[in-house]
């Protein structure tokens, strides 16, 4: 009998490993992102409040196209960091949340690096 890996537990492993060694600050938040089948989402979260601070996703009204592709994830990138840097955020700690950095996540860091946020 053939057994295939639960993958969904194996990113879970992966995340808890990164989020021992990253944490949000004031000063320097984290852009969290998470990956599902249609959609994309990314928070910036300052972890020593625990509060969100700003948050897009491709379900919003203004995301009209599919959201699970690489164009989705660039717009909300962009969309996020346009959001932090009204509020005065400069600089994030990026966690990919246990995702490969490779397609979507690596367009939403894109995305998010044209929108002005440094990381």
């Amino acid at each position: 009998m053939i057994k295939r890996p639960d993958t969904k537990a194996q990113r879970l492993k992966r995340h808890k490993r990164v989020r021992a060694k990253i944490s949000g600050t004031p000063e320097r938040p984290r852009l969290c992102v998470f990956r599902s089948l249609n959609h994309i989402y990314a928070q910036v979260i300052d972890d020593v409040n625990g509060i969100t601070l700003v948050s897009a996703s491709s379900v919003e009204k203004g995301f009209e196209n599919y959201g699970g592709n690489i164009e989705a994830a660039k717009k909300v990138g962009q969309t996020v960091a346009e959001r932090a840097k009204a509020k005065g955020v400069d600089e994030v700690v990026f966690d990919r949340g246990g995702y490969v950095y490779t397609g979507r996540v690596q367009a939403l860091a894109e995305g998010a690096r044209e929108g002005g946020l440094q990381f």
